[in-house]
């Protein structure tokens, strides 16, 4: 039996799962290891990289619900028909960035949740837990299914710029979330979140001048900004009809996912 450490992941993906092999099962340097994850709608592939001997690395795919799938590790040698070597369980879970950014996509236009937020940042986190955040939430964020009139400012769309209110990109900026605010400026209202004032007459640009966060200012002032370094170089994602094919960069790891 192999073991996969950890047992479960994410709903949203991009987590790294280790593979350790048993005895008999460490083999020639010709053989590739694939891992097949079978969901009750979904299947995925993924490649998967050396550590040594006995030991091999992933990526947890994004996963379309939460439950427990079956997980297969497939063996491929050049001449020779695919073998499944071992299968192991492995589960789908829904974490607290997911639900943070459940939350924070449902209460775009609500300025109660978004003044609780504001109470949140004033016990601020340290940086690198900030980062963590970042990267989780942002994720989660890529991975929701929003619906298609979603909007940074909420549904409400008749409310003028000039009411001063508290968006989302408030939020992201004031936390110094660098991936989050970059995702949520391709979205609709996005850039028009930036000029919107709240109830002490900041923007989100100013906010970010005012806490001395450099690399956001920028992001919300160039023209033609980047996407922030850490996310670009951290997948890349192509879609075909019920297939998709991402290259985790980082581990050079590719996963396939089709609908069963």
């Amino acid at each position: 039996v192999m073991k996969l450490n950890p047992q479960q992941a994410p709903l949203y993906g991009d987590s790294v799962i280790t593979v350790q092999l048993t005895e008999e099962d460490k083999v020639e340097d010709d053989v590739v290891f694939y891992l097949v994850f079978t969901g009750s709608t979904v299947q995925h592939c993924t490649s998967t990289r050396k550590i040594n001997p006995g030991s091999l690395e992933t990526i947890s795919p994004g996963h379309d619900c939460c439950e427990t799938v079956k997980v297969a590790l497939c063996a491929s040698r050049e001449g020779h028909p695919v073998l499944v070597v071992a299968e192991e369980s492995f589960q789908f879970v829904q974490d607290e960035a997911y639900d943070a950014a459940q939350f924070l996509a449902t209460c775009a236009g609500n300025q109660q949740a978004l003044n609780f937020t504001r109470f949140l940042d004033r016990s601020r986190p340290p940086a690198a837990d900030v980062d963590f955040l970042d990267e989780k939430v942002a994720l989660a964020f890529r991975h929701l299914k929003l619906p298609a009139e979603w909007n940074v400012l909420g549904a409400d769309q008749s409310l003028s710029d000039n009411i001063p209110r508290e968006t989302l990109m408030h939020f992201a900026v004031r936390l110094g979330l660098l991936r989050l605010t970059w995702f949520l400026l391709q979205q609709p209202g996005g850039r028009g979140a930036l000029n919107i004032h709240n109830n002490e007459g900041a923007t989100p640009v100013s906010l970010a001048l005012e806490r001395g966060y450099q690399k956001l200012h920028q992001l919300l002032t160039e023209e033609g900004a980047r996407e922030p370094d850490s996310w670009s170089t951290l997948s890349h994602i192509v879609h075909s009809g019920d297939y998709s094919v991402k290259h985790h960069r980082r581990l050079d790891v590719y996963l396939l996912t089709a609908e069963a």
